[in-house]
């Protein structure tokens, strides 16, 4: 004999799910009162590639300094956040800079990604020669710092947070993002580190590499590091044409674009940047682009 729930017409069967779903916020009402699925972390105007390769996406940002006397696990730096509090909470993403090298490195990412709707840390590490799994968890620590005890923390969504880094710090994401797999989102910049393995990782991660990096060889580092990751874990390999190690040091807008497109897409659950991701860029300024697409 069929059970009670089996044997419910599909219209009301139908009808029960759309309410459960819309009951989540998992649904939003579109034209003509039809359903359709969107994301409650949704930040600012529908995108454009026109707003991605902006130099300042759609928010007014404000920066702060963070003393390294007021901080445990790592350096201080900067933080940098939108002004508006009228679209909600915003996700928070930590970047460390590389070896020898100070948070003014790769500053001009804080404001540009903060742009778009995100709460950044620009950390210093603890000390210039600190390797990946120090930088590692002195990403977390910033990130632990900025939820629970920043003059911003009212303004962020602890549960969306994600990881960055250059060269070292680069590595320094991948050790993060391995230790705490409830991050969203991981960003390594021509990534260095001995592990070449991480297939144990969990969280979306997009590897920007540059074909000419003597430092960190794509072919050594960037390539194995992403084909280490497994694809249920959703990845995605940027390599830009000609590029140095030092690419992340000068703005670089292929490398602005697409880490916005992944932080928005992961760390806001927001469908609309799919586009920028699968298939993905192309041109003169790319060499080569690989993904698990699609991810939506």
């Amino acid at each position: 004999m069929s059970s009670p729930t089996t044997t419910r017409p599909r219209s009301v069967v139908a009808r029960l799910a759309l309410a459960a779903v819309l009951a989540a916020g998992g649904l939003l009402a579109g034209p003509a009162g039809v359903a359709q699925a969107a994301s409650p972390y949704e930040r600012g105007p529908a995108p454009t590639t026109a707003i991605l390769e902006a130099s300042r996406g759609p928010f007014a940002t404000a920066s702060q300094s963070v003393s390294s006397l007021g901080v445990v696990g790592f350096g201080g730096g900067v933080i940098y956040y939108p002004t508006s509090t009228s679209e909600g909470t915003f996700g928070a993403i930590a970047i460390s800079p590389g070896f020898t090298a100070s948070w003014s490195s790769i500053s001009w990412l804080g404001p540009r990604i903060a742009s778009h709707g995100f709460v950044v840390i620009g950390i210093e590490t603890n000390t210039r020669l600190d390797q990946p799994d120090s930088r590692g968890r002195q990403l977390l620590a910033a990130l632990d710092y900025l939820t629970e005890r920043s003059s911003v923390r009212s303004r962020i969504d602890s549960s969306r947070l994600a990881v960055a880094g250059h060269s070292m710090g680069g590595g320094g994401s991948l050790e993060a993002a391995s230790s705490r797999p409830s991050l969203q989102a991981a960003v390594p910049l021509a990534p260095w580190n001995t592990d070449k393995s991480w297939s144990e990782l969990r969280v979306p991660t997009l590897i920007i590499g540059g074909e000419s990096d003597s430092v960190a060889p794509v072919a050594t580092h960037s390539v194995p590091f992403y084909n280490s990751i497994p694809a249920s874990a959703e990845k995605a390999y940027l390599e830009l044409n000609g590029a140095s190690h030092f690419f992340p040091q000068t703005t670089n807008t292929p490398t602005a674009r697409q880490m916005v497109a992944w932080l928005k897409r992961f760390v806001d659950d927001d469908t609309r940047y799919e586009q920028f991701l699968c298939p993905g860029p192309s041109g003169s300024q790319i060499q080569e682009y690989r993904n698990t697409c699609p991810s939506a």
